[in-house]
């Protein structure tokens, strides 16, 4: 398991790294302004639809569905069912391209009403949203083919497929002379990449599995079982996708720059929720379901937990570091070109914001994975929605005083919220023990935060005073906040935790 989590995690890693590498292109090429916003519109509606459809309540429903047919009934009765699932698949993919090719304009109105007023953005926000959106169905796909690999214990292609996102961007970015906007250089580099990920899927699925074809339409067991599964994953993730929508469209009516400070801020977010959380989550998921599948609940319970301290030792210094230094960050990462220092602080206040809600985002996947391995996605529902009503109620309260930073204060306590109902329904149920080794576990991890808290802000104040007349300052600075943060956690984790815990977390 812990091997398979650093394959996951390695690759998703490398994703962010090459991802931060074209972010920064990004934000020297469309800085701030009206075009990115415009561009960012245009990739969020496919990444919106794409967690619904794909990543979020299709993975949820489908791994276990397909897990569970494998190992009870055979290859042969898994190879018909993800044919059949294949050909529902393709067909509801198809059919909302279309509708949203024809519809794109009547969409731009709901997902960015407040670009009505600049004609000339709102045109270039449908243009670019037309070339994006085959992404969609391309990733679901690939979505499909890797819940099958994971299934069959092969996770490296699946987590390796969005480097390729980032590589094909940048390839378009460094051609934007050659387009109309810079924004139609991303948008296309988006698209490509959706072509670069489905054959990479494919080719490893067709060597090792085979590739699913089209199939009569039959809704037997099996299929009715994924779709009473997939409904209420699909209402579970719609919920959280509903938040987001309400963050592109408050932010389309604040001063031109909100949606870039937001994107800026949710990409640094989003490192340790990939690289952690959802590597951790997709191992989790099949491991769990193999094991209930074969009636050993206290295996399953023991991996989840497992799952939970892995994931907060890797966490917790990014959880520090963002709310020490998000200025220090924003500022090293991307200060450069057309994002000015002023656009660092903007996402540095942002990012900052979101980092109240950094430990509930990398967990939640871990914790749902015991509802979502027995079939159950109608619980984490519950609680997604409950937390999705506090975020829009907060969203809309504070975006006035607050702005995006308002935004994403409300995201991080939205997900407080759902993750602790999570957390009860799964101790109610007796899926999870809260035992007292594991709440004096998390109050080390506490104080091991607060420690390294204290530590980047006073190594920070050391390099504005040591450092400031130096040509690369923020670059050294952030540099020596990395160096000198290991070295203080790895010492507070060994004085508080000791090695003999390390060592039975690596070994089980």
């Amino acid at each position: 398991m812990l091997g398979r989590i650093f394959t996951v995690g390695g690759y998703t890693l490398l994703s962010r790294l090459t991802g931060f590498a074209r972010d920064i292109m990004l934000a020297a090429i469309l800085g701030a302004g009206p075009v990115a916003d415009a561009f960012f519109v245009a990739l969020r509606l496919p990444n919106h639809f794409r967690a619904i459809f794909a990543e979020g309540a299709f993975n949820a429903a489908w791994v276990p569905a397909y897990a569970h047919v494998h190992g009870e009934r055979g290859e042969g009765a898994a190879r018909l069912f993800a044919d059949r699932i294949f050909t529902l698949l393709l067909a509801s993919q198809v059919v909302l391209l279309i509708v949203a090719w024809l519809f794109m304009p009547q969409a731009m109105s709901i997902l960015a009403p407040g670009f009505s007023e600049d004609a000339e953005q709102r045109k270039l926000a449908i243009e670019l949203t037309r070339i994006t959106f085959p992404y969609l169905l391309l990733i679901t796909l690939v979505t499909l083919y890797g819940g099958m690999l994971n299934v069959m214990q092969r996770f490296a292609s699946a987590a390796a497929a969005s480097i390729f996102l980032n590589v094909a961007m940048m390839m378009t970015l460094a051609l934007a002379v050659w387009f109309p906007t810079a924004g139609h250089a991303a948008a296309w580099g988006v698209l490509i990449s959706g072509f670069m990920q489905y054959f990479l899927l494919a080719g490893d699925l067709a060597r090792h599995g085979g590739l699913p074809r089209f199939a009569p339409l039959k809704l037997d067991e099996d299929v009715r079982s994924f779709f009473k599964a997939l409904g209420p994953a699909t209402l579970g993730s719609m919920g959280t996708q509903i938040a987001l929508f309400a963050d592109t469209i408050i932010a389309t009516f604040l001063p031109a720059g909100a949606l870039s400070a937001l994107y800026y801020a949710d990409r640094l977010n989003q490192l340790p929720i990939g690289v952690i959380g959802i590597a951790i989550g997709t191992v989790l998921l099949p491991e769990m379901s193999k094991r209930i599948t074969a009636n050993d609940h206290d295996g399953a319970m023991k991996a989840q937990r497992r799952a939970f301290d892995f994931t907060l030792l890797f966490s917790i210094p990014f959880v520090a570091a963002f709310l020490a230094v998000p200025d220090e960050i924003m500022r090293a990462l991307f200060a450069r070109g057309a994002f000015s220092k002023a656009d660092a602080v903007a996402a540095g206040g942002t990012l900052a914001a979101y980092a109240i809600g950094l430990i509930p985002f990398v967990l939640i996947r871990s914790a749902v994975a015991t509802f979502y391995a027995r079939k159950d996605t109608a619980t984490p529902v519950r609680a997604s929605l409950s937390g999705i009503a506090v975020n829009v109620a907060l969203k809309l309260a504070l975006m006035g005083s607050l702005a995006q930073i308002g935004l994403a204060l409300a995201t991080a306590v939205g997900v407080w919220t759902n993750l602790l109902l999570v957390l009860f329904f799964a101790v109610r149920r007796g899926f999870l023990v809260l035992d007292r080794a594991w709440l004096m576990s998390l109050g080390k991890f506490l104080l091991t935060g607060i420690i390294l808290v204290v530590a980047f802000w006073q190594i920070a104040r050391f390099g504005g005073s040591a450092l400031g007349g130096m040509r690369f300052h923020d670059e050294v600075t952030l540099v020596l906040l990395a160096a000198a943060g290991t070295i203080v956690y790895a010492l507070a984790i060994l004085v508080l935790f000791g090695r003999s815990w390390l060592v039975s977390l690596v070994r089980g």
